[in-house]
């Protein structure tokens, strides 16, 4: 039963990624059916001004620009198994601080100065990256697997201590053979 509900709950999950990604052309040229020359646009729950652009059209396909690869990246971002996924962080980044641009500035300055932030987030990931990579190349390409390095140093340690006691034990026999 246990088994069952988790089955049912990653087709469901899976199901759900795979119609977001299935829509995700159909909402990219969403704005095509939208109304030209308007202010604003009215949904039911929210509206849509112009935000400084020509007009409302052009705002939500401004929108959908930056907002579409922004889902389907940070889809492929959870789902994704690989060792270098912290790199998709890159693309993520650059596309919300442009959409972040997009929805608080005017449409003057769009996508001009992200790229300083997007500097700062690769500052970050790449070395993250690079460190994963390095202790991957040492463990599978190499043969370098530091934890069984550590284990092996631990163990010659411990013969070392051995050793010594043994020394000192043996130093005591010939002390007390000479007392005798």
């Amino acid at each position: 039963m246990r088994g069952q509900k988790k089955i049912r709950k990653r087709f469901v999950i899976e199901g759900f990624i795979t119609l977001v990604i299935a829509l995700s052309p159909v909402l990219f040229y969403s704005y095509k059916y939208m109304p030209n020359d308007t202010e604003t646009l009215d949904f039911i729950l929210f509206e849509i001004s112009s935000n400084g652009f020509a007009d409302a059209r052009t705002a939500v396909w401004f929108y959908l620009l930056k907002i579409i690869p922004l889902i389907l990246l940070i889809l492929w971002f959870v789902t994704n198994k690989q060792w270098w996924y912290h790199a998709i962080l890159i693309p993520i980044s650059m596309y919300s601080f442009q959409l972040y641009s997009v929805f608080t500035n005017s449409s003057q300055k769009v996508d001009e100065n992200e790229v300083f932030y997007v500097i700062a987030v690769t500052m970050v990931v790449v070395p993250v990256v690079y460190f994963i990579r390095v202790k991957l190349i040492d463990k599978h390409v190499h043969g370098i697997d530091l934890d069984a390095m550590d284990t092996e140093l631990q163990i010659l340690k411990e013969k070392e201590e051995l050793r010594k006691e043994r020394e000192k034990l043996e130093q005591r026999q010939q002390t007390l053979s000479k007392k005798m």
